[in-house]
């Protein structure tokens, strides 16, 4: 018996069918290759984690106008970057998926999108704790929070759009729509300070100018970033795998996984 598998075949023109990257766009493979980084990302995570909060809250000095409350910088800055760039992650891969029609491409934007919102969520919240002493007021109509707001929506629409369709790749169809739509939200949310006349900051690192932070406060910052973002490859790739063994559950592989075979044997 031959030991080429189905991927390895190749084409009457004598190239693979699948060669490189494209391998992984098969949910067995994708499968696989997320169980091999979760690991890594929870270590990340973990460890630039326990350094950025020691640095930022330890480490980095008292600021000279805002006291210690501008410590909420190493959550709410990372959190509000990770909004705006899962989003903009979740709405390629729903394209991808679309137009590919990569099943995996579909499942990695329907795993993005929870922790996309749970990061808008948290920068949203740890915006008004900010605001509270900075501003005086937990909340106003101002042109970054309205459009961050929005995006939370967008979020939510995205994933109520899915859940909503019986047919999981009609749902998925409908989905990438939406999250196609709503990427010009993105550019909106990040220029907003420099486009309108707003209460928000603007920001403090730029590939433009020297940061207006401190050494250890730019370090706290940068670590805290890292570890967020390990935070969220790690949930979303778990969510993935999740996500792969329900839609494909009646795949022969998914079958032979030992997981699924121990659970099959507890039932």
């Amino acid at each position: 018996m031959s030991s080429v598998s189905p991927s390895d075949q190749k084409r009457p023109s004598g190239r693979p069918t699948r060669v490189g990257l494209w391998r992984h766009a098969a949910p067995q493979h994708a499968h696989r290759l997320a169980g091999s980084l979760v690991p890594w990302a929870w270590a990340v995570a973990a460890l630039a984690g326990l350094a950025g909060l020691y640095v930022g809250f330890f480490v980095a000095p008292t600021d000279h106008q805002q006291g210690e409350s501008y410590r909420i910088i190493f959550v709410h800055v990372p959190a509000a970057w990770l909004s705006m760039v899962l989003y903009v992650a979740m709405a390629f891969w729903a394209a991808v998926g679309w137009v590919f029609n990569t099943r995996a491409s579909s499942y990695l934007a329907r795993a993005l999108a929870p922790t996309g919102a749970l990061f808008t969520f948290l920068a949203l919240w740890t915006g008004a704790l900010w605001g509270k002493p900075t501003w005086g007021t937990w909340w106003v109509w101002d042109a970054r929070l309205t459009s961050e707001l929005l995006l939370l929506f967008l979020y939510f629409g995205v994933m109520a759009l899915q859940s909503a369709i019986d047919d999981p790749r009609r749902g998925d169809k409908a989905g990438a729509l939406l999250a196609v739509v709503g990427v010009v939200n993105v550019p909106i949310i990040y220029f907003s300070v420099q486009w309108w006349n707003t209460l928000h900051q603007g920001a403090s690192i730029s590939l433009k100018a020297a940061p207006t932070l401190a050494a250890s406060m730019l370090a706290g910052l940068l670590l805290c970033t890292v570890a967020l973002w390990g935070w969220a490859v790690a949930v979303v790739l778990g969510r993935f795998r999740t996500i792969v063994l329900e839609r494909e559950r009646d795949a022969e592989w998914v079958q032979q996984l030992p997981e699924v075979k121990h659970i099959k044997e507890q039932a």
